[in-house]
């Protein structure tokens, strides 16, 4: 759940903004900055803050949408990543989705925004069905990425809904680029967890990809159908 938001202050809002930079700064540190690279960040508009910081100081800031989106302007890792946890998934425009996705450089930044704020947007579904296609390696993550995430935190969400989900991993699973194949196997997985009806029709889906010609289908099918059909899913997904 957010943080209340916050009540008005006196600073003016590019004062909140930089305010927000400082408060990021003084968390920042060498190795955090040193270290990005090895988990293919780009660290080039970056000052080196680790995650357990940026979420902390966004529970202190609170909710606060249209400091969100003049964060976002800034082009700062750190402060995109921030967006994730100050922005207002209710005030959230599908043209602001839109182009905040458009921006993304890194698979880091794409599943924050699906796991903190996309996925409670009234546009949840919908970007799913329509990032899908794209042709940008990280817009199509994060159709992904979003769709993994809704299994796991959208627990109203009818069944009928993941299985046309389902629909969109089968073309998706050729995809050879790294960060789409590997959200793709993700969602493919996560939604077999969700309950028995959703194992089965995963399980079905992982074993025909398994089958593929394609390389890349055949390895997000392999990969996911370990895991479905395992001992602990099975008890985990029993009615």
């Amino acid at each position: 759940m957010r943080a209340k938001t916050q009540p008005t202050t006196k600073l003016s809002h590019d004062d909140q903004v930089k305010a927000a930079l400082a408060s990021l700064k003084k968390r920042s540190t060498r190795s955090t900055l040193e270290g990005m690279a090895r988990y293919a960040i780009p660290s080039d508009n970056a000052y080196g803050v680790a995650m357990k910081d940026i979420k902390a100081l966004g529970k202190e800031l609170g909710t606060r949408h249209d400091l969100a989106a003049a964060l976002w302007d800034t082009g700062v890792y750190e402060a995109r990543m921030l967006v994730s946890f100050v922005a207002d998934p209710a005030l959230l425009t599908s043209t602001q989705m839109d182009r905040w996705c458009r921006d993304f450089d890194n698979w880091a930044i794409c599943d924050a925004m699906c796991f903190n704020l996309f996925d409670r947007s009234p546009y949840r579904w919908k970007k799913v069905k329509q990032w899908s296609t794209s042709r940008k390696e990280f817009e199509k993550r994060t159709a992904f990425a979003l769709f993994w995430s809704l299994s796991v935190h959208d627990k109203l969400a009818a069944d009928e809904q993941f299985i046309e989900g389902l629909a969109l991993i089968e073309p998706a699973a050729t995809d050879p680029r790294n960060f789409v194949k590997k959200a793709v196997n993700m969602a493919l997985r996560a939604v077999g967890k969700r309950n028995r009806e959703l194992n089965s029709a995963a399980v079905l889906l992982a074993r025909r990809l398994s089958e593929s010609d394609d390389p890349t289908a055949r390895w997000v099918g392999k990969d996911a159908l370990r895991e479905l059909t395992s001992l602990s899913v099975m008890k985990r997904t029993l009615p």
